[in-house]
């Protein structure tokens, strides 16, 4: 077995006992795959793992998981359905190695694909408003679950380009227009964004991940762009009221759900990004601090549903300092 241990030697304790030792068959087996370059049984091994399991019993007949106490209004433009699947669906990719070839993770696609427009957004949790940081993270997924050959992909990352702010990254069009949740809604046509208004981190981290996961878009001079400005933005408070305060770039979750230090690193590192930038060293040091002598991370977890998220979170620190270090 080849390791390349460059990566471990920036830390000051060695992380890999500690995810071995979590007695998450999950864990054990992306660490030995991508920590220690190790060559463990197919993927569809976890694929029966119980927690796995639970979630796809929960999938309805058109591909979608219902959003928890609210029913379908076919009169509303509003679709938490698309939200609850989309979360869903990263939980059986990220966690449990789902791809296209399981029936479930065929039919969410369709499911989701069903969702965007015309145009090439996915639209619906916004009602009818244009939603660039969901459209981006659902299609991160998709493509992660194997389906960065659909036409579907390159249309909506070719539609998130159309919707880049002046600065080159992203906002919310109803927050650059300083327009109302409720007033936004109301409109049976999506609003056209400010474009001279600055984009928001927020936005645009959960934006670049599409980029990031697809490889032949990771590296568009457009997406670099946007990575250098979010590089620009980091532990800095948004230019808009969601998340705003700097403190959310250390409130983690994994899978990926909103901008933070560990989300955007992981986006950069996959983009080209090295650590000759002093902002990417600042932060991978200041990453490294937060570790405990158990090896784990220590920084605010944000959807703390599975007990092993400070292991998933750890684990995926780790896969950026491998990326970045060997």
């Amino acid at each position: 077995m080849n390791i390349n241990q460059d990566w471990q030697k920036q830390l000051p304790y060695d992380p890999i006992p500690v995810l071995l030792a979590s007695g998450n068959q999950a864990i054990i087996y992306f660490t030995r795959r991508d920590l220690m370059c190790g060559t463990p049984e197919p993927i569809q091994s976890l694929w029966e793992i119980p927690e796995a399991v639970k979630i796809l019993r929960r999938q309805q007949v058109d591909g979608s998981w219902k959003y928890p106490g609210k029913d379908a209004d076919p009169n509303s433009e509003q679709n938490y359905n698309q939200l609850e699947t989309f979360r869903n669906l990263g939980e059986l990719v990220e966690k449990y190695g789902l791809n296209s070839d399981h029936p479930a993770v065929k039919t969410a696609a369709q499911y989701l694909f069903s969702c965007q427009t015309e145009e090439g957004d996915f639209r619906g949790i916004y009602g009818t408003q244009y939603a660039p940081n969901y459209s981006g993270a659902i299609m991160e997924i998709l493509i992660k679950a194997g389906y960065y050959q659909e036409p579907g992909v390159d249309k909506g990352l070719y539609w998130l380009l159309s919707m880049r702010q002046t600065d080159g990254g992203w906002a919310a069009p109803l927050r650059t227009l300083a327009i109302c949740t409720e007033d936004a809604f109301a409109n049976k046509k999506p609003l056209q964004p400010d474009r001279s208004k600055p984009s928001s981190h927020l936005m645009t981290g959960m934006v670049l991940r599409a980029f990031a996961a697809h490889p032949d878009h990771r590296h568009q001079v457009q997406a670099i762009e946007a990575g250098k400005l979010l590089l620009s933005r980091f532990f800095k408070p948004d230019s808009y009221v969601d998340r705003r305060d700097a403190s959310y770039w250390e409130r983690v979750s994994f899978p990926f759900w909103f901008t933070d230090i560990v989300s955007a690193l992981d986006s950069l590192s996959k983009m080209g990004f090295t650590i000759d930038d002093p902002d990417i060293k600042a932060a991978l040091e200041r990453l490294a601090r937060t570790q405990l002598e158990n090896g784990l991370f220590e920084l605010k977890l944000l959807r703390t549903g599975d007990k092993d998220t400070v292991c998933w979170v750890s684990l995926a620190i780790c896969r950026i300092f491998k990326g970045f270090f060997s």
